[in-house]
């Protein structure tokens, strides 16, 4: 099998050739700009700037060299586009390590920390002296009427719905259409690995991102005919760049990724209850337009513990889920194969990121690993992925023993 076959049998619950691989095919399987030149130190790789496509998380571009020797399987269709130097301005990680950030999201140096700002001017993200990511620092609507009417300001105004990765403001413009086009089949024509479309759709996360989280909780909780109104004008906007987003891309892209951290480390953020009311019935809105406008497999992020909600989820349509996060409550990975690995893909769940990988040896790392996937791969319905990206302070030979452990396996 090549790997585009072999990520699409597994999918499909067909036991491919081997494991199928993901790693830095969306931005919640990378690697942090400041492990990433560690690791191709201690590979003995060439050197080459780091570019950082992801600046809120602080993600690196992982380049061929690394996709090739790990045996990667997937690549996200943002690798298509920046790849002129012109995009790229240089930069330092903390730590003083050299790097290269988007034009469009260089940081701007404050007293005490960095910080990056919405076309309007406002600092809507932060990130202090001694930490390693940009965190929120503005709500759109905490402190000012919602207008649910017009939502592309208040995207506009808050981090996760601004600060682009590739393609981001490329094609944003006249020509925007054409160049999407072009990009998303130039790579296409280049690699055989499965390509995954970033899409986003939050539903949840979005109410958060603009009220901030307590005051949308309660919201939900409170308000539940405005909460619904809200949620209904958030999914018709989803779907108008759902229907232009697949219409472009549709034919270049395997997996179409959707967002909504759902979960937390001790199960759902809301009540199944509240799912199906208010959630339910937009994600399958969304995922089943999403499969009649183009030949894709659903794939939703979703961080934290979803045991209680995955019947529903399947039940909307959804083909895949990642991270899988292994230590939440719920999420032990025997439990999810015997009890839902016939009915859905579990993209991750390959090897713990919180304790094992950053503080394990690389021999606990590699029998971590060959257990999860003697528990997840039988019958296909696995790609193997860490639980979320992998963050700056873990060691090389632990990264080097996790993919050692897979290609072994």
């Amino acid at each position: 099998m090549n790997s585009r076959e072999r990520v699409l049998a597994a999918l499909n619950h067909q036991e491919p050739d081997r494991v199928p691989i993901c790693f830095s095919g969306h931005r919640s399987s990378g690697i942090a700009a400041i492990a990433y030149a560690r690791l191709r130190e201690y590979l003995g790789l060439p050197k080459r700037p780091v570019r950082v496509y992801d600046p809120v998380q602080q993600l690196a571009i992982v380049d061929n060299d690394v996709l090739d020797l790990f045996g990667v399987d997937t690549i996200e269709l943002g690798r298509g586009f920046a790849l002129e130097d012109k995009w790229w301005a240089d930069w330092e990680l903390p730590g003083g390590i050299p790097c290269q950030m988007p034009v469009w999201a260089l940081p701007e140096r404050q007293p005490g920390r960095w910080v990056l700002r919405s076309p309007s001017g406002r600092i809507i993200a932060q990130m202090p002296d001694g930490a390693l990511y940009f965190e929120q620092c503005y709500w759109p609507w905490l402190d000012q009427p919602a207008d649910f009417d017009d939502l592309d300001t208040a995207f506009a105004e808050s981090m996760w719905t601004q600060v682009a990765s590739p393609p981001g403001p490329i094609v944003a413009g006249p020509d925007g259409d054409r160049i999407l086009v072009e990009g998303a089949r130039r790579l296409r024509a280049s690699t055989e690995r499965a390509i995954i479309g970033l899409f986003g759709g939050n539903l949840l996360e979005i109410g958060q991102f603009l009220f901030r989280n307590d005051r949308f909780f309660i919201l939900l909780a409170s308000e539940p005919e405005r909460a619904a109104e809200f949620l209904d004008k958030l999914t018709e906007y989803h779907l108008r760049k759902l229907e232009k987003f697949l219409g472009l891309v549709g034919p270049y892209i395997d997996v179409i990724l959707f967002g909504d951290d759902l979960g937390m480390q001790t199960g759902p953020q809301i009540s199944p209850r509240m799912y199906r009311q208010l959630f339910k019935p937009r994600h399958a809105r969304m995922w089943r337009r999403a499969k009649e406008l183009a030949n894709v497999k659903v794939m939703l992020h979703s961080c934290g513990g979803l045991r209680e909600l995955l019947p529903d989820l399947i039940d909307a349509g959804l083909d895949a889920t990642n991270p899988v996060q292994i230590t939440c409550r719920g999420m032990e990975a025997d439990g999810l194969k015997r009890d839902f690995g016939d009915r859905i893909t579990l993209w991750g769940g390959g090897c713990d990121t919180r304790t094992i990988l950053p503080r394990g040896t690389p021999a606990e790392v590699k029998a971590h690993v060959r257990e999860q996937i003697r528990i997840l791969s039988p019958g296909g319905g696995f790609v193997f992925q860490q639980v979320h990206n992998i963050m700056a302070d873990v060691p090389p030979e632990n990264i080097v023993a996790m993919f050692s452990a897979v290609r072994e396996a």
